[in-house]
């Protein structure tokens, strides 16, 4: 079940994103997540996606 309180829901993204998942489009599509609300989401507590990094910083 995916978190939706967006700090718990950062913590589990950037850890499927550590141990699972090369990117965040992949990650979304597997665990059937709708990739701009949860883009949205943690943007809303201050966190961006960083490519590079393969996680929200």
């Amino acid at each position: 079940m995916v978190p939706k309180d967006p700090v718990m829901l950062l913590s589990f993204i950037n850890l499927k994103l550590r141990d699972f998942y090369k990117n965040l489009d992949i990650c979304c599509e597997d665990l059937d997540l709708d990739r701009e609300e949860v883009v949205r989401k943690l943007e809303g507590i201050g966190y961006r996606y960083d490519e590079s990094q393969n996680r929200f910083v």
